[in-house]
Order: C-alpha cells, then structure tokens, then sequence
C-alpha cells in the first residue's frame, strides 16, 4: 500500500477523485482497509460513514479539545456517540467509536503560543486545529492497527478540503499510517449529510467550536452553555 505523494504548491487536487481511486482498487483486490476516521461532530460523519462503510471497516475517532465550553463539547460528543449506534441499527454496520481525551487547556495554549486568537475564520488558527486533531487521529491509528487515517472535515463547504488533505499527507511522512484523501461533500455529499441529519434527527451546531470563532461570530456561549447542559440532563433523565 503506497501513500499518496502531496501535490505541489498551487495545485488543485481532486482528493475526490483520489478517493475514487483508492476504493477501485480496494475492490480490485477484495480488501475493506481499516480507517480510523476523525469527526469534529455527528453531521459531519453522516454522509462519510454511509460511503465509506460500502468499502471498508470504519472507526470514528473524536478528538475535538477545540470545542467551547465543555457542556457543548459534551452534547457534541454524545450526539456523535448515539448516531454512530443509530446508523449501526439501521444499516446493519459495525462502526466502531473511540473518543479521544478533551484536552482544552492544550488547544487554548497552541493558540496563544502563536498568538492566533485575532485570526479570521479560516486562517492560521483554523490551519493549527487541523493540525493539532489529524495529528492525534494518525498516532491513535498507528497505535491501534489501521491503515489508513482520515477526517470527516472535508464534507463542510465552510471547510478548505485542499489544505486539509495537505495537511493530513504531511502528517503521514511522520507516522506508519497513510493518509486517506477526500472531499466528501462532492457528488452531493454535502446536500445528503443535511437529509441524514433530518432522518437521525440530529443536532445541527451554529459555529465551529473554539471561543474564539464564536467570539468573533457573537455566538451567545452562555446560551450555547445552558441548552447543552439542559440536553445532557434530559439524556440522563431518560437513560435511566
């Protein structure tokens, strides 16, 4: 299995059509590969687990410390664990789910060491969370067996799908693992993980999730902090 090379500066790849291309010949050779896939949230790992698990054997890896505040973090998290066991119900698959250690402290002290809390949407504070999360998800891969990494970011059209995917093809150099490529909201992805979210009825957030994103966005964190709380305490409630 040869990883694939990073492009060179400037090009416009076609990660799609890169992933394509790998699932062709996965089927050539009568293999499912093992991905540990990152997802920052449930939306996001609708449409990626739907295509993927057609051709492999997938694992949502949760590593997400940028999200603010912690009740968010939680609601997220729970909301990802309950879809993962509802599209297993429903479809018949086995998706595993790992979540990774919320660590926000560590997010918050990358931020500030490269003074990145004034950086728009977008730019180098959002390159530095794509960094720091596909980071974690190649060393959890490496360490539990799979081969291939890969995240669920690039669904989102508010997402730079090419500077993730270069991001993750460095990554790769460091670790035994190959990165996957993607592009998952091409060929309508994007417009099917909406109708997913309406068939699983899940939870839609307002903003990315660091502080500083939702500072710069007037995102009302008090409110985000109390509807998170008041969701956590009606899943308990009913748990029982």
């Amino acid at each position: 299995m040869k990883p694939l090379e990073k492009q060179p500066e400037k090009t416009k790849v076609n990660y799609d059509k890169l992933l394509l291309g790998l699932v062709a010949g996965w089927q050539k050779q009568e293999r499912r590969p093992k991905i540990l896939i990152h997802s920052c949230c449930a939306p996001c790992s609708t449409y990626t687990l739907e295509f993927l698990t057609g051709y492999a054997d997938v694992t949502v890896y949760f590593a997400n410390s940028n999200i603010h505040p912690q009740a968010e973090y939680q609601r997220r998290l729970l909301v990802q664990q309950r879809f993962v066991e509802a599209f297993n119900e429903q479809t018949g698959q086995q998706v595993g789910f790992i979540a990774a250690d919320y660590k926000p402290n560590e997010f918050v002290a990358l931020v500030r060491a490269g003074q990145l809390q004034n950086e728009p949407e977008g730019g180098k504070r959002c390159s530095a969370c794509f960094q720091m999360r596909l980071d974690l998800v190649a060393e959890a891969a490496v360490a539990l067996g799979f081969d291939y990494f890969g995240s669920a970011l690039t669904i989102s059209p508010m997402k730079d799908a090419q500077l993730i995917n270069e991001i993750g093809l460095d990554i790769q150099k460091i670790y035994d693992v190959a990165y996957l490529p993607s592009d998952f909201k091409k060929r309508g992805g994007y417009q099917r993980s909406i109708q997913m979210c309406k068939e699983y009825d899940i939870y839609r957030q307002c903003y990315c999730g660091c502080v500083f994103a939702a500072n710069q966005q007037g995102v009302d964190l008090k409110a985000v902090k109390k509807e998170a709380a008041a969701y956590l305490a009606e899943t308990a409630f009913d748990s029982e």
